[in-house]
């Protein structure tokens, strides 16, 4: 079994059920949810003109090699109603291999650790939650590290009663 960080992202229709549901179908496929962390809501970065995030990572186990890993991420946003349109525009559901273990990737298909991970505010404040001294692969920094060098980006934590 390996350990993955994986990012979860909706901003249409009902968010918090739809991250509820991709983390049932993630455990459902043999991808084995151990901790998870807050919700976050964050402000859209590259396509400014669209309803705000609600984002998370889930800290898992799993049996499956990278490539199985994202073959079966990605049909579980098929199953969720992901369809693919507009690049970084809104979508019901968005689930990202962050990490995979301690390995670095770079195919077509998928790169790991994520490109641009470093950059984002609504990966790394979830990542400095649950693994504040987690070390990028790459970078050899710690989540919480990284998370301090990110400027700007508004993210909160989200209160469903608001």
């Amino acid at each position: 079994m390996k350990r993955v960080y994986l990012g979860l992202g909706s901003n249409l229709g009902d968010r918090a059920d739809m991250l509820r549901q991709a983390r049932e179908k993630l455990t459902a496929s043999g991808i084995v949810v151990l901790r998870e962390s807050s919700l976050y809501e964050t402000e859209p970065q590259d396509v400014a003109d669209q309803p705000w995030f609600l984002n998370q990572v889930v800290e898992a186990e799993t049996g499956l090699f990278p490539m199985q890993l994202i073959a079966r991420v990605l049909q579980i946003e098929r199953l969720l109603g992901r369809k693919r349109g507009i690049d970084k525009g809104p979508r019901v559901i968005d689930i990202d291999v962050l990490l995979y273990h301690r390995f670095v990737i770079e195919s077509r298909a998928l790169m790991v650790p994520h490109p641009r991970m470093q950059d984002r505010r609504f990966v790394l404040a979830p990542m400095a939650e649950l693994a504040p001294t987690l070390r990028h692969p790459v970078l050899k920094k710690s989540m919480r590290e990284l998370l301090d060098r990110v400027k700007g980006q508004s993210i909160r934590m989200f209160n469903p009663a608001s």
